[in-house]
């Protein structure tokens, strides 16, 4: 029934409370059975061996010997065939393995293996903690009722002389084992439900002592088997235990084993004077030496690599450093270990369990540690939230950031350390997530990929070691190590598009900048160019206008002066500067006397073309001659 209930807890999940505490008791009553079947064939080896009619079986126990003797009794005229000539076989040398070795002892073996089996299966030190319910108290009362009767066969067990029945005062030990199992047990489901750690373990510490006591019977009964089996001599009780035979009181636990060496050896330990010397010097010699090591926990080596905070009497003294140092006794006097420089490296997004990753070959591949490219994941980065420019509320990108750290190297900070913090690594994480949360809140995309990588360790490691101070941790941040960022893996390649789009947007607005900055310089240049032209003629004509001003003055200032002559003067001057690049013919109206002179201004040269005269029609035009 018990192993039944532990099939069942196993099968819905329950508590592992719940397993330990049904194959425990279903294993220590299995190392009961083992006593009274051993017991039992003693007992019925006297019955034969005086002549007396053995204890009928009940009608079950019949029923199952005729099932399992049935494929070998049943008699059949017809040819066995090869299945049966086969598993004949087997039960044969299976009746000659069990007739050579014994059956009891083998029979004694296969049962105390199943119990180490069982208390192997339900052994737990983990469990949670369950609810007293209806069913828990229910569970109780049946288990204490049956350890209440188990008492009463103990009693009994214990009450009958040995000259009536030799193994009574055995079975009586052995029926201590379940008692004392049931009884402790309902104490540990209680206190489970209590919520007390030390529950699971103590089922754990019943099912190692009722291990030690089926391990006590594999090795008594592998032993009996080498023994010579005779039929008739009385067999002896293979189920007898030394672990068992220390559940009395007062404890003696070597009383079994000198009373078997006195009966069966001849050896009194008693009539020996070394051990009565030892027996009488031992409590004396024990308590000195236990008295001595409470002493001597009061001296205390320091290596270099660490210090300490002492404490006497609950108070901190003093920081101590390496060393060999001498105080009170423990628990009057007491030393905190704290470390002294040691460097440590913390990731954020990684456990710090201590499990470290194995060394890569020289000759082989590199690490996944050593991988940082952007299209894979890697176990010591992790996403974190930033500010987004554009029409997005935010952006992801994984990052691996590590804090380099150590307690602080004076003892103001040892102390801090040691008293203020318990858990160094889970403070340091939690507190550079907080800080890189509003950190990056206030970053961009841009900025941090970019120019603002730069500060961005600066501005971490500042902004944790001033969270470390106010919390008096006596952490100092060495350094804070950025080891990548970048979008997530499932984006690298759409932000490599993204960023070569970038690119290729900056290099054609440098371009178009190049190519107006030419034109407004080249435009700037014209106009330059015009405007001095401009400039230049403007000032010509103005000279030009002055120099006629002058000129007209000048003239002017002449006419008044010389009058007619000046007029001739000049007429005569223009004259010859309009006659100096001309053929001038000079004639004198005075050659000819009265006749006027007559100029033939008519062309001598015979016309080119014969059809240029005149058409009829045309009046006649006359040449006129001046004088």
């Amino acid at each position: 029934m018990l192993l039944l209930a532990a099939l069942i807890a196993n099968t819905f999940g329950l508590s592992a409370i719940w397993i330990a505490f049904f194959c425990t008791n279903a294993a220590a009553l299995i190392v009961f059975g083992i006593g009274l079947q051993s017991a039992h064939d003693i007992a019925r080896w006297r019955r034969e061996q005086a002549g007396l009619a053995s204890i009928p079986l009940g009608r079950s126990q019949k029923w199952l010997v005729a099932v399992v003797t049935s494929p070998w009794t049943t008699e059949d005229t017809r040819e066995p065939d090869r299945f049966d000539r086969w598993s004949g076989s087997v039960f044969l040398a299976g009746q000659s393995f069990a007739s050579r070795v014994g059956a009891r002892p083998l029979w004694i073996f296969c049962l105390a293996l199943v119990a180490c089996l069982i208390v192997c299966a339900g052994w737990s030190v983990r469990a949670d903690d369950i609810a007293l319910g209806t069913m828990t108290f229910l569970i109780i009362a049946v288990c204490l009722t049956f350890a209440f009767l188990l008492l009463v066969t103990e009693r009994r067990l214990a009450a009958i002389d040995a000259v009536e029945w030799p193994e009574a005062k055995a079975i009586s030990q052995l029926a201590r084992v379940p008692i004392f199992v049931l009884v402790l047990s309902c104490f540990c489901l209680f206190l489970s439900a209590r919520g007390s750690g030390l529950s699971i373990k103590l089922l754990a510490a019943l099912g190692g002592f009722v291990g030690l006591v089926g391990l006590e019977f594999l090795l008594r009964a592998l032993a009996s088997m080498f023994r010579p089996q005779n039929d008739s001599r009385e067999p002896v009780l293979i189920a007898t235990s030394v672990v068992a035979g220390a559940l009395r009181w007062p404890p003696q636990p070597l009383a079994s084993v000198q009373s078997e060496l006195r009966t069966k050896h001849g050896i009194d330990l008693r009539q020996i004077w070394a051990f009565s010397f030892m027996r009488k010097a031992a409590p004396s010699i024990i308590l000195g030496t236990l008295l001595l090591g409470w002493l001597l926990s009061g001296v205390r080596e320091i290596p270099m690599t660490d210090r300490g905070v002492y404490e006497r009497f609950g108070r901190a003294e003093a920081i101590l450093h390496s060393g060999l140092h001498i105080g009170l006794p423990w628990p009057f006097g007491r030393l905190i270990p704290v470390e002294n420089g040691s460097v440590h490296e913390l990731a954020t997004s990684v456990s710090t369990n201590g499990d470290g990753e194995a060394l890569a070959d020289a000759e082989g591949p590199a690490p996944e540690s050593a991988n940082r490219l952007w299209d894979a994941s890697h176990i010591s980065e992790k996403s974190q939230l930033i500010a987004s420019g554009g029409g997005q509320s935010f952006q992801i990108v994984n990052m691996d950031v590590r804090f380099v750290y150590r307690i602080g190297l004076s003892d103001q900070a040892a102390m801090k350390a040691a008293y203020r913090v318990a858990d160094l690594p889970a403070l340091i994480e939690s507190t550079a997530n907080r800080v890189l949360v509003h950190d990056f809140a206030r970053r961009t995309l841009e900025d941090v990929l970019s120019k603002g990588r730069l500060s961005l360790a600066n501005d971490i490691a500042s902004a944790v070691q001033k969270n470390m101070d106010e919390l008096n941790s006596g952490v100092e941040i060495l350094a804070v190590v950025v080891e990548a960022i970048h979008p997530p893996a499932g984006a690298a390649n759409a932000f490599h598009g993204v960023q070569a789009a970038q690119i290729r947007a900056k290099a054609l607005v440098a371009r178009e900048r190049g190519t107006a900055a030419e034109q407004a310089n080249e435009a700037r240049l014209n106009a330059s160019l015009q405007q001095d032209n401009a400039t230049a003629t403007a000032r010509e004509g103005i000279a030009a206008s002055e120099v006629v001003k002058l000129r007209f003055q000048a003239e002017q200032s002449a006419f008044h002066e010389a009058g007619q002559a000046f007029l001739t003067e000049e007429y005569f001057n223009q004259l010859t500067m309009g006659l100096s690049h001309s053929k001038a013919l000079v004639l004198d109206h005075r050659i000819g006397g009265s006749i006027a002179p007559t100029l033939d201004l008519r062309s001598m040269m015979s016309p080119v073309d014969p059809d240029t005269s005149p058409k009829p029609g045309t009046p006649y035009q006359s040449e006129e001659t001046g004088p």
